[in-house]
């Protein structure tokens, strides 16, 4: 089992889990984290292949297994490839080697590879490129001709119906019979040569188009043709993926993602799945894992060198839920009520609205699982209340200033000035770094991970706008203090915009999501500035944060 590796470290003093780890939300276990380091100096040290981290960064993982022999050790895995390969000594397999010699995904993706090439020859061949000029060219010439004509018509119209409103001003009335006739005449003219050049350029962009079509008739066969055959490799391949578990049943992907809406590309490519499936092909015992991003940060998605990051949603989940059969796991946390015990505290009151603080941990509005929220307890304070109660929300790890409404119109109103931007929020937050620069505005759209939900991605092309002006307060030792002036509302805006490398670069510390845990998320909504949607004063409301 050359995958097995011992530890370098004594690791007698370090006790071991329970339970395996919950993969989807975790902090790291202690020999996790050891071995991680362990791992992480063999990345930097290692000469023995090359990737250039600088530019592409890569997910990593480390599996603490007890062999046979009751010895303990870890694995390790990468996800995707590294360095364009698949096998790298010292790290598991994948799951399907589709990179193998003549195998039938090589094959498969080579008549791919020939099919792109003959579409992109012809695309680019003079003949085609010629017709299509020539198509182009007539087309605007002949819009430029008939709308010229169109408007000389419209000229002539309102021309002639001057001279005839003159005519029978100035003129017997025979001859403004003959003049009428004659510029009837005219009319007839314009019209007859209007549907003349429309015939004829309706002639001559057909002939062009006919032109045309003859090439990329065969284009769209060949795009056919490749779109078919890369759909037949895809499901192939899917049916070459199988995963075990520690029963020794062993599912698909096409089996495990069968009542899902689609399966998403590179399924089964990730660390987790390759780390567990190397331990029960090898009758290796689960202890615990972790995994971290290593290297540069990618453009949309937030990964930080070095950050431990749970198993994605889309892709690992359904493979994991499977693949962990008969493991006892930890608990999933995100099931436990984190707001039990914690108060609101009442900032200010009247017969219209409260302004309540939120603590952190504490869930806006209720879940699919937890029903402890803001309103679950503002509908129990406040029984009589009219309309939904929530104007706005707040993270559920956020702190700080809610409006909340008592009655249909004044959530109406107040909801009306959110929507125009009227209502000014101010956030404290505390950085997980040291901040340059004292303030400016970031601008990156946002949209959520599919594959990650919920995590947010930067995205320019389906992503919503998302605005945040930001003032840095102070530095403490390797921490700095700013202040987001949200001008928009985003899911987690701040929190993206904080962390992104074309942000502030620094995660908000606490940050589970997108940084490092810590005792809770440094974010705290300080200051809430409303018009009253009665006596239309401004009003503003503070509170400190506790960090």
């Amino acid at each position: 089992m050359d995958c097995f590796t011992f530890f370098n470290t004594d690791i007698s003093n370090y006790s071991l889990p329970e339970r395996f780890t919950f993969p989807f939300y975790y902090k790291p276990h202690p020999i996790s984290e050891l071995a991680s380091k362990e791992l992480q100096h063999l990345l930097s040290t290692q000469k023995d292949w090359n990737h250039d981290f600088q530019s592409i960064g890569k997910m990593f993982g480390v599996l603490i297994v007890q062999n046979k022999d009751d010895e303990i050790g870890y694995l390790s895995a990468f996800s995707g490839k590294i360095a364009g390969k698949n096998l790298i000594k010292g790290f598991v397999p994948p799951v399907f080697d589709m990179l193998t010699k003549n195998s039938f995904y090589k094959k498969g993706e080579t008549k791919i590879n020939q099919l792109n090439l003959e579409i992109q020859k012809l695309e680019a061949h003079p003949n085609i490129v010629q017709a299509m000029n020539d198509l182009r060219t007539n087309t605007i010439l002949s819009t430029n001709e008939i709308r010229a004509l169109k408007k000389g018509i419209k000229k002539g119209k309102e021309e002639r119906k001057i001279i005839r409103e003159q005519a029978r001003i100035d003129l017997e009335e025979q001859d403004a019979r003959a003049l009428r006739e004659e510029l009837n005449q005219e009319s007839i003219r314009e019209k007859l040569q209007l549907r003349n050049r429309s015939n004829y350029w309706k002639n001559e962009l057909f002939k062009k188009q006919a032109t045309v079509d003859q090439f990329t008739r065969k284009i769209e066969h060949l795009k056919e043709e490749r779109r078919i055959k890369s759909n037949e490799l895809q499901q192939q391949l899917f049916e070459s993926y199988h995963f075990l578990n520690q029963t020794g049943e062993t599912k698909s992907l096409l089996d495990i993602f069968k009542d899902l809406p689609s399966l998403p590309s590179a399924a089964g490519e990730c660390a987790a799945p390759k780390l567990l499936q190397y331990a029960f092909q090898h009758e290796l015992k689960p202890i615990a894992m972790a995994e971290f991003w290593w290297g540069a940060s990618p453009q949309s998605e937030i990964r930080k060198h070095a950050y431990y990051y749970p198993s994605c949603q889309g892709k690992c989940k359904p493979i994991l839920g499977h693949m962990l059969k008969g493991v006892k796991i930890d608990d999933n946390p995100m099931l436990i009520n984190p707001a039990v015990g914690k108060k609101l505290s009442v900032i200010y009151e009247e017969d219209e609205f409260v302004i309540i603080h939120k603590p952190a941990e504490m869930l806006s509005v209720p879940g699919k699982k937890i029903i402890d929220s803001v309103y679950s307890r503002m509908k129990e304070k406040y029984p009589n209340a009219s309309g939904p109660l929530i104007v706005h929300r707040l993270d559920m790890s956020t702190s700080g200033l809610m409006i909340i409404a008592k009655n249909k119109e004044t959530h109406k109103h107040l909801q009306k000035q959110f929507i125009k931007r009227a209502i000014k929020k101010r956030y404290m937050a505390l950085l997980d770094g040291v901040l340059n620069g004292d303030r400016g505005t970031i601008n990156l759209p946002l949209r959520v991970d599919l594959e990650d939900r919920p995590r947010q991605l930067v995205c320019y092309k389906y992503g919503k706008s998302a605005r945040t002006k930001w003032e840095k307060i102070d530095q403490i030792g390797e921490k700095t203090r700013v202040y987001f002036y949200p001008i928009t509302g985003r899911t987690h805006q701040l929190r993206v915009h904080a962390s992104h490398v074309n942000g502030l670069n620094i995660p908000i510390l606490g940050d589970d999501l997108y940084g490092k845990r810590s005792n809770r998320l440094h974010l705290h909504a300080d200051q809430l500035e409303i018009i009253h949607p009665l006596t239309k004063q401004t009003m503003v409301f503070e509170s400190k944060a506790d960090f």
